[in-house]
């Protein structure tokens, strides 16, 4: 038995340098560390009205933090061959967590949103977690770089339950992550062009009928506000014009750390999604820059690792888990900036969220396991 336990964590047998690479690890590691302190400030005001005490998110995203640090620690150790054997299980038990936000008594609601399960007193947002595991069962499913009807059939059956279960959350956001992730993938697996043309039918489809679900027009006033943003300034677009106040106020340089006027209860979900307006508004243009050129740099540094990864399963992975998150990068940040419509997903490694913390470090720690197999350095 401990033969076998151990084996989980034997190196894969191809040419690696057996070291994590060194410039991905120190960039996740200062955007975390840039991130709690980033937290710690924007959230003080209302983690103070709303529950006494100043430090109440960040107390809670350093426990996400150490256990997410715990998660990257062991896949970083774990042989990533083996999550290949466990991409179907892995994922249906994350879809059955899916399942279970509609359950009576476990399911709970935030923002009109039935996306949240609660057990033993502790919330966890399984749509999180989704994205993982639908990234590791692809990159199994297509790690044959040949396009076959099976293969294709089974990416649209599972795709579509998700996109299912997402609908009826209703989470159009983690939705187009899911979508943009999993058809970047399918791309780069060989996928015949008339299946992508396919796909892309399916999913401008897709989105209009997110827009024709119930509380639609919502949604539909958002893009609204996106191509005009006078157009509900106290109402629907309030949330976008508070938004730019922030980013215009900080200027290049900023107002200075805990300067933010918008943080005082003006900016709603300031410790969420939109931490990133109070990021540009204390630290300025300069920062905000920076800020975006770290995540473009560990993005660059997570498809390196993919060009050499030593087989179709660790680039699959690698290639997935990257796109998955630079998509959410872009999606948040262009929202916050009105360059895209808002979506309401978090920034990762930097929003409130442990879920969301959690999911990314796990993912984040399978890239550092393959990024010592990869034949570049």
């Amino acid at each position: 038995m401990f033969a076998r336990l151990s084996s989980l964590f034997k190196r894969h047998s191809s040419p690696s340098r057996l070291k994590i690479d060194q410039s991905f690890l120190v960039t996740v590691v200062i955007i975390i560390l840039f991130g709690l302190v980033m937290l710690s400030s924007a959230s003080s005001i209302v983690a103070y009205n709303t529950y006494g005490d100043t430090y109440y998110f960040l107390k809670h995203q350093l426990q996400s933090v150490i256990i997410g640090g715990l998660g990257f620690w062991f896949l970083s150790k774990f042989n990533y061959i083996h999550l290949r054997k466990l991409a179907l299980a892995l994922l249906l038990v994350s879809l059955g967590l899916l399942i279970l936000v509609f359950i009576p008594g476990l399911g709970r609601k935030v923002n009109n949103s039935q996306s949240w399960i609660t057990i033993f007193g502790s919330s966890f947002q399984p749509a999180e977690l989704v994205k993982l595991t639908f990234m590791i069962y692809l990159a199994a499913l297509f790690e044959k770089h040949t396009e076959t009807p099976k293969r294709f059939l089974s990416f649209l059956i599972i795709f579509g339950v998700l996109a299912i279960l997402m609908l009826m959350q209703p989470d159009p956001g983690t939705l187009i992550i899911l979508g943009i992730a999993s058809f970047t993938v399918y791309y780069l697996a060989g996928g015949d062009r008339k299946h992508i043309l396919t796909l892309l039918a399916i999913g401008i489809a897709g989105l209009g009928l997110i827009l024709m679900l119930p509380g639609g027009k919502y949604r539909v006033d958002r893009f609204r506000c996106f191509f005009d943003n006078n157009y509900s300034p106290q109402q629907h677009c309030y949330q976008l014009n508070q938004s730019l106040i922030a980013v215009g106020s900080g200027g290049i340089f900023g107002r200075g750390l805990g300067e933010s006027r918008q943080k005082f209860l003006y900016l709603p979900e300031v410790q969420n999604d939109f931490i990133f307006a109070v990021i540009a508004e204390e630290t300025g243009l300069v920062f905000g820059i920076v800020l975006i050129g770290l995540f473009g740099f560990l993005f660059y540094r997570s498809i390196t690792i993919a060009k050499g990864a030593p087989d179709g399963f660790s680039r699959n992975l690698t290639a997935g888990i990257s796109i998955w998150l630079i998509t959410q990068v872009i999606i948040n940040i262009g929202g916050i900036i009105g360059f895209l419509p808002l979506t309401g997903v978090p920034l990762p490694l930097i929003s409130y969220g442990g879920s969301a913390m959690i999911a990314c470090l796990l993912g984040l720690g399978i890239i550092a396991n393959i990024s010592k197999q990869t034949r570049l350095q």
